[in-house]
């Protein structure tokens, strides 16, 4: 296998013990205020749960993700550093592959970029809004992933914007699915979830006994995802979210809203984000693959914060700056407590492998 690729291989995923640095300014993490154990309301009906109310939100006919352009909302990798970009073209030109695929491609940020630096790479942004008007024309663009597909396929914070069930024990210790108004967010708690895999997911992966104490359960992530693999013929698949493994998880939710740049209340009502954390270590024994810090993958593919030689300011004080500018880039990209701190699931899928 390629180097670079073999280098990911051997390196070890850093763990942070019992403490989740995955901070950044896009989305905080801070502890959600109380539960609903106290006020526990008995079987719901005529609310929605939170998955199909969070995903009519974002996705419904009139939904955030249509409407809104996500870089006026929040900033990512993508909008840190074109140096991002860089990194995914130079995994690409290492796997052997001319093909690159963005899954949640916003309005097609990255793909322009990664077509400025190569313009020889054939390119597919993959999103529920129209395509963008500025968009390269190089650049093709659908609402769905083809049918199949080879090449490095991308997805940057997306699948944290997978919606979820979201469950919580009640005062007798039953975990139960908890149900919103979209309009008021009011929630309720409804029955004991009911589908085998929900169960079994949350007895392995997000074990609950303490009242008031909530999972989102992550079976419709590793879906999601375990969806692209099976498109892909032949390539290399990347997930990068923040996210949260067994020992990490935070014990009342990470339910999220912003808009406008800034945390707000959490509301599936189609005005903001809705975003939770990614149970990482799920995710990837569904679909295999190595699951690595992004420091350490920008790292091995060429991106690191050094700091350039004084003496360069002297000689060429222009490429001082410029390299000056890089390294402050690279560093916020792969800062350990910021967005280096963020997960990346690699998955390479060999057409013997697919199933």
């Amino acid at each position: 296998m390629v180097q670079v690729l073999r280098g990911i291989r051997r390196s070890a995923v850093r763990r942070l013990g019992h403490i989740e640095r995955t901070r950044t300014c896009r989305r905080r993490r801070t502890r959600r205020p109380g539960g609903l154990g106290h006020s526990y309301a008995g079987r719901v009906t005529g609310l929605p749960t939170w998955r199909t109310a969070w995903q009519d939100a974002l996705y419904g006919a009139d939904g955030f993700f249509r409407r809104e352009a996500p870089a006026a909302h929040f900033r990512t990798s993508v909008h840190a550093s074109p140096l991002f970009a860089q990194a995914l073209v130079h995994l690409a030109h290492e796997a052997g592959l001319d093909t690159v695929v963005d899954v949640g491609a916003g309005r097609g940020e990255l793909l322009a970029t990664v077509h400025a630096l190569d313009p020889s790479l054939t390119l597919l942004g993959v999103e529920v809004a129209a395509r963008p008007p500025d968009l390269p024309a190089a650049v093709g663009w659908a609402h769905h992933l083809p049918a199949s597909l080879d090449g490095l396929v991308v997805a940057n914070e997306w699948l944290d914007n997978v919606p979820c069930d979201v469950v919580e024990v009640d005062e007798h210790g039953s975990a139960r699915l908890v149900h919103v108004d979209p309009p008021t967010a009011a929630e309720s708690l409804g029955s004991p979830p009911s589908e085998p895999e929900v169960v079994d997911w949350l007895e392995k992966w997000w074990p609950l006994s303490e009242p008031g104490t909530r999972a989102e359960v992550g079976t419709s992530r590793d879906a999601a995802w375990a969806d692209v693999l099976r498109r892909l013929g032949n390539g290399v698949a990347v997930a990068v979210d923040y996210g949260h493994t067994r020992e990490t998880r935070p014990p009342f939710g990470s339910l999220r809203s912003y808009r406008d740049g800034v945390e707000v209340e959490v509301a599936p009502d189609g005005s903001r984000d809705v975003t939770a954390h990614v149970a990482v270590d799920s995710l990837a024994a569904a679909a295999g693959g190595r699951l690595l810090r992004q420091r350490e993958a920008l790292r091995q593919l060429g991106v690191r914060g050094d700091r350039p030689d004084l003496a360069l300011a002297r000689s060429a004080p222009a490429s001082y700056l410029s390299a000056l500018v890089r390294a402050s880039e690279a560093a916020e990209l792969t800062d350990p407590a910021g967005l280096g701190g963020f997960f990346w699931l690699i998955t390479e899928v060999e057409p013997a492998a697919r199933s």
